[in-house]
């Protein structure tokens, strides 16, 4: 078989999957890309078995049709060098051998039974689905990922927790220091079902999935899911466990509340934080009336600074402590002028939402964990 195809074209589509492709895979196959080539379409599959993307995209012109691997790296580090043009693959069935022949030259390389390549799971007869528009899981994704647990030892929590209904779909990330919940209301389902997507998925939607509104289509059952975009599919091995009552963590008696500038009580804790001890990253927050100082020390370099911000503040003067790397993702992941900080006492997490509200079709709120002043 032989096809022509643009290399930008080729090239873009190839960075896209080659994400899904492991360093360390356990099959020699999986560091290929799989072509699969029917009439005018070409498939491209890259996996590490728990995940597996394909895009599809039509080419210039092609005679035949079959499957083959051919590696990844090598491939990628060809097409980078080239200047747009068209490229011809000339694949011979019997022996595997690809050519790949441009303007100038001609690349010989040989391929994989593209049989051998590792099929994704297919999704059971009790399934579930939802269509979204892109901005939906785009969003979904992108402020909740920064929140998941890397520890191994609670699965569960190194994913993102998805609930669907018939009104909302919530995405809910913890890794129990901090905890964010984004609930949105422009869906269309008629199912009432949850799933926990793992990291490495959801990397994938934020770097790939674009912002434009375009359908999104999204199925699961109980151990795999399936989300279609535009030219892409991405199939993924759901993490399987109960997710923990995340609800019950989020505090209904505030009786504080502080009201700030979101951009300067970021770029404040930046400041001041590299003066923190680097071992507990520990800021202090005293509040008054009108009045937040942000402090920290490190006495182990005899090391301290402290910044004052305006604010405005409803109850009883307090101090708390944060980690500043976490409170300052926090403040990072919240696109608002102004940010309303609801607070209990020292002792108690403090909740994160939007002054000015969220738009009317969403919903955020992110909590975190204080820390002992000492």
């Amino acid at each position: 078989m032989n096809f022509i195809v643009s290399s930008s074209q080729l090239l873009s589509h190839l960075q896209a999957v080659s994400r899904v492709i492991s360093t360390k895979n356990t099959l020699a196959i999986l560091d290929n890309f799989l072509f699969d080539l029917n009439g005018n379409k070409l498939t491209i599959t890259a996996s590490d078995v728990e995940t597996t993307m394909t895009t599809s995209f039509d080419v210039d012109s092609a005679t035949g049709e079959g499957k083959i691997a051919i590696d990844s790296k090598r491939l990628v580090n060809i097409l980078k060098e080239f200047p747009e043009q068209p490229l011809t693959f000339n694949i011979d069935d019997n022996t595997l051998a690809v050519d790949i022949v441009s303007e100038n030259g001609k690349f010989s390389v040989v391929g994989m039974n593209g049989q051998d390549f590792p099929q994704p799971q297919e999704l059971g007869n009790e399934q579930c689905s939802v269509t979204m528009s892109s901005d939906v899981l785009l969003q979904g994704v992108s402020k909740t990922l920064f929140a998941t647990s890397t520890d191994e030892l609670r699965p569960v929590m190194t994913g993102i927790f998805v609930d669907i209904s018939q009104s909302k779909i919530t995405f809910v990330a913890s890794d129990a220091h901090k905890l964010v919940r984004y609930s949105r209301t422009d869906i269309q389902t008629d199912n009432q079902s949850s799933f926990i997507l793992p990291q490495k998925p959801a990397n994938l939607l934020k770097n790939i999935i674009h912002k434009d509104n375009d359908e999104v289509r999204l199925a699961f059952d109980k151990k795999n899911a399936t989300i279609e975009f535009g030219e892409y599919k991405i199939i993924c091995r759901l993490i399987e466990g109960n997710y923990p009552n995340y609800q019950a963590a989020i505090p209904t008696d505030t009786p504080r509340k502080l009201t700030i500038d979101r951009v300067d009580l970021c770029n404040c804790l930046r400041r001041v934080a590299v003066f923190s001890s680097q071992a507990s990253n520990l800021i202090k927050l005293s509040i008054t009336a009108n009045q937040l100082t942000v402090s920290a020390q490190d006495i182990d370099f005899s090391i301290s600074a402290h910044e004052r911000v305006k604010c405005q503040y409803e109850g009883e003067e307090m101090e708390i402590g944060f980690k500043s790397i976490f409170l300052i993702e926090i403040l990072s992941n919240l696109n608002c002028t102004d940010v309303v900080v609801n607070l209990s006492d020292s002792t108690k997490a403090g909740t994160f939402i939007p002054a000015d509200g969220a738009t009317a079709d969403e919903d955020v709120l992110m909590l975190l964990m204080p820390m002992m002043i000492n």
